[in-house]
């Protein structure tokens, strides 16, 4: 990173951090949608889908997640260990672009069977202790697919570092479920992990602003990419560096990416 300005870039992104991360961010944002659910295995859920969704327009997507959570009862932790055979026929239909209810219906198995051995949705992503964010996505990728009747069409939607993706989602919903900075936005409920630790979700927004403050120099918005911001931002803040994804995201679409001199 150009360190020309550092001490004002670090002074300028940490008040927008402060500005943004904050519970009004809430209500706009996906991360809305778990934050209806107050059981731990509800919030892993529902807040996975929602990271899953989190592609196109906000409101569409946190309306889709709500119709996901009616669809099955409002009690998504229930509905996936108790339901029966005839239960899922409330899923049929269920679409959101490409996601519909074929892949769907592969992540309510996915989560039963996981769920009957383990108490909690960290385990899928970091079995072993000392495991970094990008050996936990390529580890849940594989284990997602590990069910025998695992549809390859479904791939699309779980991306991991391997197939050099940003893995943009799943890194937000590790954000979501690791962070715990009691500001009220991210919920704080994994410990496998420190926020230290974690990598920053590059989207177009976020992308877009990190180039305009010279935090990213990578063309493609890949793995590689997602690391090298990460690592700049771990500069500005060694212990909680993804904080800055509430600025990044935010300059771009709150303050339609106009940067004033600072």
């Amino acid at each position: 990173m150009n360190t020309v300005n550092f001490s004002n870039l670090k002074d300028f992104l940490n008040q927008k951090a402060d500005l943004y991360n904050c519970p009004d961010f809430i209500k706009d944002d996906p991360i809305s949608v778990p934050h209806r659910f107050t059981r731990k295995e509800d919030i892993e859920i529902i807040g996975f889908f929602a990271a899953i969704f989190a592609w196109g327009q906000r409101k569409t997507i946190i309306n889709k997640c709500i119709e996901l959570s009616e669809r099955m009862d409002n009690s998504p932790y229930q509905f996936i260990t108790e339901h029966q055979t005839s239960d899922l026929q409330n899923l049929l239909g269920f679409k959101h672009r490409t996601f519909n209810d074929t892949d769907l219906l592969y992540c309510i198995e996915f989560f039963k069977s996981h769920y009957k051995n383990h108490p909690s949705l960290e385990s899928a992503f970091f079995p072993h202790e000392d495991m970094s964010v990008e050996e936990g996505l390529n580890y849940f990728s594989s284990y997602f697919f590990s069910l025998e009747d695992a549809p390859s069409r479904t791939r699309k939607h779980i991306p991991d570092p391997k197939r050099k993706s940003a893995c943009k989602r799943l890194n937000m919903y590790l954000r979501w479920m690791i962070r715990n900075d009691k500001r009220g936005v991210d919920f704080g409920i994994w410990s496998a992990l420190s926020p230290k630790d974690l990598i920053c979700p590059l989207d177009l927004h976020v992308e877009r602003t990190a180039k305009k403050l010279g935090l990213l120099k990578r063309d493609k918005p890949d793995w590689q990419a997602a690391v090298e911001l990460t690592e700049n931002l771990r500069l500005l803040d060694p212990e909680d560096p993804i904080k800055y994804d509430f600025a990044l995201f935010s300059i771009s679409i709150d303050e339609k990416g106009i940067l004033k001199p600072f």
